[in-house]
């Protein structure tokens, strides 16, 4: 049986993932702060939890060690530079170091649409730099450069570069939806960003295929994983509210709001105690139409059909 470490599988993307790893015979090994935050993965045969801090680079490497594959999903959202940079910059590079030690196999990074590991200093957020000033670090090791002592040199790697990532759990649509539940109207900093959503499944599907060799791209390759459709920002919050029944299934007025005005309003939320829904950084990462480049393969080539939003959408927002 093989075995692969599941880093950040304890989120939202992280638990789809750690199920279909398991059904497909992995031996997975999940790290945690706390255990509490896999109960609801501890039931899974074959997965085995650990409290680790995995920013530790000494218990990041213990972890590593002895496992034929890595999947990293640990990302944030929000944040000043020194988080985003320990996240998506150091934590990578502690990772890429592990795999050369230890003679990893294969990793499967998850990274951010929108990002470049060519130029990550051009892109308009610190989100999307720290992304792919990461992708860079692993990009730098996969192909040998970071080759350690004992001769160890690469590891096969897969970069997923997903769009906004939708599903039952979501902390996107349900959000608008609660949100369109409180307030008559909505006012939308954002409003005409593109996204072109995908389902959480597809992703995790995306994860599998990978370290299953189907992509015919050699490593390091990149994919852009994305769903069938491209919204607007303001096209996906009217949707989330006529889904769930409001406003007699039309949803809430929705008011775009100019540049000056959604910065006040990001700025607001993000002062706001506990996780902002929007934060200036995330208005600034906007700035980059969040859809498929077609630089890049995508969902067909690890052959998988990507799932339109609305049917499973309404699915999961439909009374809420």
């Amino acid at each position: 049986m093989k075995k692969i470490l599941v880093l950040g599988g304890t989120g939202f993307v992280g638990a789809h993932v750690c199920e279909k790893l398991v059904r497909e015979g992995w031996a997975v090994t999940l790290p945690t702060r706390r255990r509490s935050n896999a109960n609801a993965l501890q039931h899974l045969p074959g997965l085995t939890v650990l409290e680790c801090d995995v920013h530790d680079e000494a218990a990041l490497a213990q972890v590593v060690a002895g496992q034929d594959a890595v999947v990293n999903l640990v990302a944030i959202l929000h944040g000043n530079q020194a988080a985003f940079e320990r996240t998506h910059v150091t934590l990578p590079r502690k990772i890429a170091k592990a795999c050369l030690a230890h003679g990893v196999k294969q990793l499967v990074h998850v990274s951010a649409l929108g990002t470049d590991a060519l130029q990550p200093q051009t892109l308009p957020s610190m989100y999307l730099r720290s992304k792919g000033e990461g992708e860079a670090v692993l990009i730098q090791a996969a192909v040998g450069a970071g080759a350690d002592a004992s001769g160890r040199n690469g590891f096969d790697l897969s970069i997923l570069r997903p769009s906004v990532i939708f599903g039952a759990q979501d902390k996107f649509l349900n959000v608008f939806a609660k949100l369109q539940k409180i307030f008559p109207v909505l006012p939308l900093a954002g409003a005409n960003a593109q996204f072109q959503p995908v389902w959480v499944q597809d992703v995790a599907s995306a994860v599998v295929r990978c370290l299953a060799g189907a992509s015919q791209a050699a490593s390091p390759r990149t994919i852009e994983v994305v769903g069938p459709e491209v919204f607007t920002l303001k096209q996906l919050v009217q949707l989330s509210g006529q889904l769930a029944g409001l406003g007699g299934g039309f949803g809430r007025p929705v008011l775009g709001l100019p540049d000056w005005a959604a910065r006040i309003q990001a700025k607001l939320m993000g002062l706001a105690p506990g996780e902002p829904v929007m934060s200036t950084d995330n208005l600034d990462s906007m700035k980059v139409p969040n859809v498929a480049t077609g630089k890049f393969p995508g969902l067909d080539s690890l052959g998988i059909t990507a799932s339109a939003l609305q049917p499973i959408a309404q699915g999961y927002l439909q009374g809420r």
